[in-house]
């Protein structure tokens, strides 16, 4: 792509469709006369008194808790350099985007128009009161090291420069296990940095915590190697000055262990490379372009252990990895400060974490990518949602261990629990369904047993406890697939049933052929159907009380995934209909949308009875359905046979199962917003906002689940078919692991009916 047609994406995305990345949006109503009298005048005055006596009281009152305010005078801008305070707001914006991703944590970004660090240091303390954390951003050295230690001693809140820190801590992940692929000892390994800026010294700093020896650590910046004759080193480079005769790079990396460049591209040559000592690590960070490129370095020596800043490359050492985790949990305790302890309790995270293997969803975020653990993958990818609960709780542990924690934590998993909870509720509700199959595992059948997603899908949910999962296809197929994707099916006690050797196949042709026979389905077809069709025979296991659930789907469309299932188990009788309803996840709620994928243009009767059936199955979540009919209309306001079908389908529900919580038909802004509804339709018996939504069609109901997926991030599970005779659900051809685990549970959850 060219640098110009770059340029013009960028500018695009930064203007439209309305200027700058981020946006302040109101948490309460603020709709009728009453909001107004208590978020603002009369009634604000009452949080205002209590906070004045007692300032803590703000945490539980205002926002401070959960604001951290990204700070900037412009002087340091990525590789800008000092282009000023205003031209360096995208950046700050971005960072604030970056914030609310990862961690959920609101940001104010402040660019302040000054370059003496006395008097910024001022300026900061002064609004220090309307933030739980400050983060220092793009201050050059050596200025950033005296603002950042002047704040940290005047203020009681968490204040980190993450030009410094957050570099620093990923590099420190990186290095702990690069040692571990290169067998080579903290306090022993030779380290050569080239770059004396903030992130250089801190990143020295960070090593030397994790075990490096200072003597051993020599420092080049661009003058060449910083030594002890020097007579032009700051405080900061003058710590790192070193009786030596070698004063260039080249000099330096000759037999080093590690090379750690903080500095500009190009600057390391393969000869230079060549020189060190066996398996270097070389973290070439300078952005965009490496002091080394990536090819040039594994072309040069293929014992290279290698890590840049770039997202293109292995091992990037990406700041959005530390600092959205690092203030969540130091926000969380209610931390004084950010120490030592914080951060590397945060370093030795990340890199445990790396160590792990790697889940279906980050593959899928990467392409597909194999990601294991080795000198390709010594430093976690940004996407990896499981960072949130692995940093965070690590920085609120050091935090509560050494001291500075104002409300500590006792219990790490119950914090990490909760953190699951609030960023995805999902968990919630999940983990109750999920405790719910382990006292019971049942038996559950994948017609699609070759597909790699579903081998590792049945494993995770033996290892989870939550089925006795069964694989249909060739055996000998299936045990080569299983040891191509590494999953060991004896270990995890996966059973495979292979069509052409079904002990009672006879006897499930009979019964297929008897449901059937009246269809035009002869024997023989009955026969051919279930030894072919993988579908058929895992709905006949179902139905014949062999398996108590299928899970299937993937490689086909959905009409013809669900024909199998409806010609052999069939569906429930009225007032049950046969529909499908998705979990839909947004932010810390959780709705219901339905129907999605199977009724195109329901009836009255039938929206009826789709409401009642998709109540039911919320009850069962042990949660309250608040069931808003939907439409174009508002209760009348437009007379069309469309909305009246769904008038009508209201007054069936209120006839048939008059304790249910339901109105109609309105709009989804309407249903969505009690307050908004209140005002304008006091008649409504619907009571709360909605949390079920009946679409009138397919088509809208398809239409909605996809754009919250897609344009609103919100998080879906599903579909989950209800109405049928026994439980099935059928996958969506896009369904990665966890899509496929979360529907067998949600299968087994059936099953206890």
């Amino acid at each position: 792509m060219k640098v110009q047609s770059k340029k013009k994406q960028a500018l695009i995305y930064h203007r439209e469709p309305r200027p700058g990345k981020t946006e302040i949006r109101s948490t309460k109503p603020c709709i009728t006369s009453r909001d107004l009298s208590l978020a603002y005048t009369p009634g604000v005055a009452h949080p205002c008194l209590e906070i004045h006596d007692d300032q803590e009281l703000a945490y539980e009152y205002t926002n401070k808790g959960n604001l951290v305010a990204v700070i900037s005078n412009g002087t340091a801008v990525l590789g800008l350099g000092d282009i000023g305070a205003l031209a360096g707001k995208p950046v700050m914006e971005g960072k604030a985007v970056l914030f609310k991703r990862f961690a959920d944590i609101d940001v104010f970004d402040l660019e302040v128009d000054m370059a003496d660090p006395e008097q910024f240091v001022e300026i900061v303390a002064a609004i220090a009161p309307t933030f739980g954390g400050i983060n220092l951003e793009d201050i050059k050295a050596p200025e950033c090291f005296a603002i950042e230690r002047a704040l940290r001693k005047r203020l009681d809140i968490p204040v980190m420069h993450d030009d410094q820190h957050g570099t620093a801590i990923i590099a420190g992940a990186g290095f702990i296990n690069a040692l571990t692929i290169a067998n080579k000892a903290a306090d022993s390994v030779q380290i050569v940095t080239c770059g004396a800026g903030a992130a250089g010294i801190a990143c020295l700093d960070m090593l030397i915590d994790l075990g490096a020896k200072e003597e051993n650590i020599m420092l080049v910046d661009s003058r060449g190697v910083v030594h002890s004759e020097r007579t032009d080193l700051n405080a900061e480079k003058q710590r790192f000055a070193r009786e030596t005769s070698r004063r260039t790079l080249e000099d330096a990396l000759e037999g080093a262990d590690m090379f750690l460049g903080l500095s500009v591209g190009g600057l390391m040559s393969p000869k230079m490379l060549k020189s060190m000592a066996d398996n270097p690590i070389v973290f070439a960070l300078a952005n965009p372009n490496p002091e080394i490129d990536y090819p040039t370095a594994i072309k040069t020596r293929d014992d290279v252990i290698m890590a840049t800043g770039r997202s293109d490359y292995p091992n990037q050492v990406n700041n959005v990895l530390g600092f959205p985790f690092i203030f969540r949990g130091a926000l969380d305790v209610r931390a004084k400060t950010i120490n030592g302890e914080m951060k590397i309790a945060a370093a030795r995270a990340l890199a445990e974490l790396a160590r792990e293997e790697v889940t279906d969803q980050v593959r899928t975020a990467y392409d597909g990518a194999v990601i294991q653990f080795g000198s390709g993958y010594i430093i976690p990818k940004p996407f990896d949602n499981r960072v949130l609960y692995t940093v965070a709780p690590a920085v609120a542990k050091a935090a509560t261990d050494s001291g500075v924690a104002r409300r500590p934590i006792t219990d790490v998993e119950s914090y990490r629990d909760e953190l699951k909870a609030r960023f995805h509720p999902s968990v919630t509700v999940m983990r109750s369904i999920f405790d719910k199959m382990r006292k019971s595992p049942p038996r559950i059948v994948y017609p699609e047993g070759l597909d790699p997603r579903i081998l590792r899908a049945a494993e995770v949910a033996a290892d989870a406890g939550i089925a006795r999962p069964v694989l249909l296809g060739p055996r000998e197929d299936i045990l080569a697939e299983a040891e191509r994707n590494e999953v060991e099916l004896e270990q995890a006690g996966i059973e495979i049933i292979d069509p052409s050797d079904i002990p009672n196949l006879e006897a499930m042709v009979d019964q297929f052929h008897a449901r059937r026979n009246r269809k035009g389905l002869t024997r023989g077809s009955a026969r051919r159907q279930l030894c072919t069709e993988m579908h058929y025979l895992g709905a006949m296991l179902v139905e014949s009380g062999d398996c108590d659930g299928m899970v299937g789907g993937l490689n086909r469309s959905y009409p013809r995934a669900l024909r199998p299932v409806v010609q052999t188990i069939g569906t429930q009788d009225s007032p049950s209909v046969l529909c499908a309803v998705y979990l839909v996840f947004k932010g810390a709620d959780l709705y219901f949308f339905a129907d999605t994928t199977v009724n195109v243009d329901p009836d009255a009767a039938t929206l009826a009875n789709i409401a009642t059936t998709v109540a039911g199955f919320v009850e069962r979540l042990e949660l309250v359905p608040n069931i808003a009919m939907l439409s174009f209309s508002n209760f009348g306001s437009a007379r069309m046979k469309q909305s009246q079908k769904v008038a009508e389908a209201v007054r069936l529900v209120k006839e048939s199962a008059p304790g249910l919580n339901i109105d109609g038909e309105m709009q989804f802004n309407v249903a969505f917003n009690s307050s908004y509804r209140k005002n304008l339709y006091d008649f409504s018996s619907l009571t709360g906002n909605a949390n079920v939504f009946i679409f009138p069609n397919l088509e809208s109901g398809n239409i909605a689940y996809k754009m919250m997926q897609t344009i609103g991030e919100a998080e879906v599970i599903g579909p989950v078919l209800l109405g049928l005779n026994k439980p099935v659900h059928v996958l969506q051809r896009e369904s990665d692991v966890n899509d496929i685990v979360n529907l067998t549970a949600l299968t087994g959850f059936r099953v206890d009916e």
